[in-house]
């Protein structure tokens, strides 16, 4: 394969919902550019991409897969995205380092949910985007009412560049409104035959065309200006003006293909070649030092890992954008998140999963290596300076599940390959909760989680199960208590003796000193979970030598990592020692330790103890119609509804909701939406739980520890 310059590639993101035809397409793409011999097909499960066992027994795409296919002297890299949000971190990745997004479109169907969901995301990242109509070969494809959805949902800059005239069975002919021709594809696919336009045509192409012609003039001002002097303007003017557009986002070409019968997918990569930016024609990329790398090849070289994938027979795989100067065989560059020094052993052109070795890659292509050491997505390759990239922001968890493996002995060999599956996706979450007790993992969605026990039990051969996960709570106090406990025992020799008298208070920001007991020494701790913890010695006259002090303070915080109502972490408590006792033989450290930390749990039982439990901002993209039934849910849900804003079609609900009433919601949502509303969500605070709640919660907790016993 030749060495291809910044101008001679395209770098396209292949998105949509689930079962549009995306992976047929880049499997034309790739025929035509003779990177394949022959088309295969999904239901034969032969193509390129989608070649990982769950996605040939699913028949849907997982990952992201890349690829490549050459038009013209042209390089396109193409990035075949799945549809389903529970794999969203796939798209969001891709988007980063695509130039364009190709957002497929089933003609039947219309703008699904898929499409809804994504778009968004381009919004967000600021991708271009360009419209393929697929399926007009269907017998109930509807060129005109998929255009006038296009146009509801993502606005009046759509534009289209082609439309159909014989959408339905048979399908072979379209207008291009860029040429002003006739295009007829031939039986098989392949180049068109060109015809003029026929009479009966005439009017409305003229219309669009001029429609076009206009969209095209908006984005230069000297396109503009000749545009007004002579009403009209070349095909390669028109073409620098959509580009700008679409580099802008003021432009959504839409265009027209059949990937099935391959007809108009050669049209559509010439408009990929003409229309769409290349590398070194987009802004550029954000350097956490506020610079930007604009792939050029006369830059120093920098690359950004964005996907790294397990491979049979390969091992782990790093696949990267090239933003600055060349990547070749033997180079030494430095992960500026590491620090450490990397070898590139290979330069791969990724086919699917086909690879090939290369000399060479320069500024704006996409490769990928193997054997690195420490190098992990969204981590940043330099060969010299320290320029690092800003890193892929990916949103949050929104779906969580305890997991053990069935078989004991393979506690330690499951928590390795939660850690290795982590590094080839960054929406997904795992963690040894000491607090709970459980290991905890957490992802985008059910099917999401389903596909990760999947993967562990037919790659790694562990049995594993999931259960429900258990609520991270604190406990805290609402009145002020004393109490006091002496620990004596006597067994023969020398006992153990100490007695501590104390006074527990809740914890607020501005609280004033208590002024019962003089305060002669504070200490004060931001607990790991949350909250504090204020230590105050009140001791006069040498009641407690100074030297149990630490003792005592050892064995509250002791006790208050396992509160008294559910075990769970306790947290904002101002503990005053006032007074105690000591003997002069049997007192020691140990003796003081259990005293203070009795003392405290009986203090805690009288001071007015509340459960507190975690409350979550969940934002909420739901079709208007479905509003009232998103909203009769949440509020079965305890949620209180902080705000409501309108996004195009969509409502934008935001609300506070529970922990323990978001297990499994994104499925719930699903099913009273139609798969149409999403959500994400993140941690807000801690709240007092409400009276009969926090009983539920005590109760619950009692009978599990009577069960244990």
């Amino acid at each position: 394969m030749k060495v291809y310059q910044t101008k001679e590639i395209r770098n396209v993101a292949l998105i949509g919902g689930n079962r549009v035809g995306k992976t047929t397409l880049a499997e034309t793409m790739a025929f035509h550019g003779k990177v394949i011999g022959r088309r295969g097909s999904v239901e034969d499960k032969n193509t390129l991409s989608d070649y990982r066992d769950i996605e040939l027994e699913r028949q849907q795409s997982i990952q992201a897969t890349v690829m490549y296919t050459e038009y013209a002297g042209i390089k396109i890299n193409m990035i075949d995205c799945p549809g389903f949000d529970d794999f969203i971190g796939e798209v969001i990745g891709s988007l980063r380092v695509a130039d364009t997004a190709l957002m497929v479109i089933n003609a039947q169907n219309g703008v699904d949910v898929g499409a809804e969901i994504q778009w968004r995301w381009t919004a967000k990242m600021d991708t271009p985007v360009m419209f393929a109509v697929n399926q007009l070969d269907h017998e109930k494809a509807n060129f005109e009412e998929t255009l006038r959805q296009l146009k509801q949902y993502f606005g009046n800059n759509v534009v289209p560049f082609q439309y159909p005239v014989n959408a339905g069975i048979g399908f072979d002919s379209v207008i291009d409104l860029l040429k002003m021709k006739l295009m007829k594809f031939p039986v098989g696919g392949g180049a068109p035959v060109i015809e003029e336009i026929p009479a009966s045509e005439k009017d409305k192409a003229e219309e669009l065309h001029n429609a076009l012609i206009e969209a095209a003039a908006e984005n230069d001002e000297a396109l503009m200006d000749k545009f007004f002097e002579e009403g009209s303007l070349t095909e390669e003017e028109m073409a620098h003006g959509l580009k700008l557009g679409i580099i802008s986002r003021g432009t959504f070409p839409v265009v027209c293909i059949a990937t099935k019968t391959d007809q108009g997918v050669t049209r559509l990569m010439e408009i990929i070649k003409d229309s769409c930016p290349s590398p070194d024609e987009m802004p550029g990329v954000e350097t956490e030092s506020g610079n930007k790398l604009t792939c050029k090849a006369s830059d120093p070289t920098a690359a950004y890992v964005f996907k790294t994938s397990i491979e049979q027979h390969i091992g782990e795989l790093a696949i990267m954008k090239i933003y600055g100067g060349e990547i070749t065989e033997a180079m030494d560059l430095v992960n500026t998140t590491t620090g450490a020094k990397e070898r590139i052993s290979q330069v791969l052109c990724v086919a699917g999963k086909n690879k090939e070795k290369v000399e060479k890659a320069v500024a704006g292509d996409i490769i990928a290596t193997i054997k690195l050491k420490g190098t992990q997505s969204s981590h940043t390759l330099v060969r010299s300076g320290s320029e690092k990239i800003v890193p892929t922001e990916y949103p949050e968890p929104k779906f969580r599940t305890a997991i053990r493996a069935k078989n004991s002995s393979d506690d330690e060999k499951l928590g390795a390959v939660l850690n290795e599956i982590r590094k080839s996706d960054l929406t997904f979450l795992s963690e040894q909760s000491k607090e709970l007790k459980q290991l905890i993992i957490s992802g985008q969605g059910e099917q999401h989680l389903n596909i990760i026990k999947f993967m562990i039990e037919k790659y790694n051969k562990i049995e594993v199960e999931y259960y429900a996960p258990k609520i991270p709570y604190r406990e805290t106090i609402t009145k002020s208590s004393e109490a006091m406990y002496r620990h004596k025992k006597q067994s023969g020799g020398a006992g153990q003796f100490g007695e501590v008298h104390m006074l527990i208070e809740p914890y607020y920001d501005g609280m004033p000193n208590q002024t019962k007991y003089p305060i002669r020494g504070t200490e004060t701790y931001d607990l790991p979970w949350g909250g504090k913890l204020i230590f105050n010695n009140c001791i006069v006259g040498g009641a407690i030598d100074a030297r149990f002090m630490p003792a005592i303070l050892k064995g509250i915080n002791e006790r208050i990592e396992e509160g008294p109502l559910t075990g769970s972490y306790a947290r904002d408590i101002v503990v005053n020692i006032y007074d105690g006792k000591m003997h002069p033989v049997d007192s020691n450290e140990m003796a003081f330790k259990l005293a203070g930390r009795n003392a405290f749990r009986e203090a805690f039982k009288n001071a007015g103890p509340k459960i507190l439990e975690p409350i979550y901002d969940v934002e909420i993209f739901v079709p208007s119609e479905r509003m009232g039934d998103v909203m009769t849910d949440l509020q079965g849900r305890r949620g209180v509804v902080m705000g409501m804003d309108s996004e195009g079609e969509f409502q934008k609900i935001r609300a506070k909701v529970p922990l323990a009433e978001m297990n499994k919601y994104s499925t719930t949502l699903s099913s009273i939406t139609s798969g149409r509303a999403s959500y994400g969500m993140k941690f807000a605070e801690y709240q007092q739980v409400p009276a009969d709640v926090q009983n539920e919660i005590i109760k619950k907790y009692e009978e599990e520890m009577e069960e244990e016993d």
